[in-house]
């Protein structure tokens, strides 16, 4: 499987998602005017990675906000890493910068919903 980038902007966030190491980032914003179209090829390339995921799949989330709609989106994408979690060693990385209590309390929402290894890591600044 092609590893699939996206390059962020002011609205869409930083996508790296690489079948072969089983490491995938999703970073600063995602606001998208479309959330739908733009996780479209996401979610098909996170569908893809399922049929035949790796033995360890780490998703690093470090988002510093999203819309209602992005968190749509990635709901689907953590029901897809459930869907394999008897097929792969899954954990979600969530760093929150230490003042934001709001996307920490997404976080932990986020951890109570979907059935996967969640760390939630504090940290003064969000970086790549």
């Amino acid at each position: 499987m092609e590893p699939f980038v996206k390059e962020p902007t002011v609205d869409t966030p930083e996508v790296h998602l690489d079948a072969l190491t089983g490491t995938f980032l999703l970073a600063r914003m995602s606001l998208p005017e479309d959330a739908v179209e733009f996780y479209s090829p996401v979610l098909a390339w996170f569908a893809d990675y399922c049929k035949a995921p790796n033995p360890k799949t780490v998703l690093e989330m470090k988002l510093e906000y999203f819309n209602t709609a992005s968190s749509k989106q990635l709901i689907q994408i953590l029901l897809l890493l459930q869907s394999i979690k008897d097929k792969s060693d899954i954990t979600i990385n969530w760093y929150y910068k230490e003042i934001d209590e709001d996307m920490q309390g997404l976080g932990e929402e986020y951890s109570q919903i979907i059935n996967l290894p969640f760390n939630l890591i504090p940290v003064a600044k969000l970086e790549k």
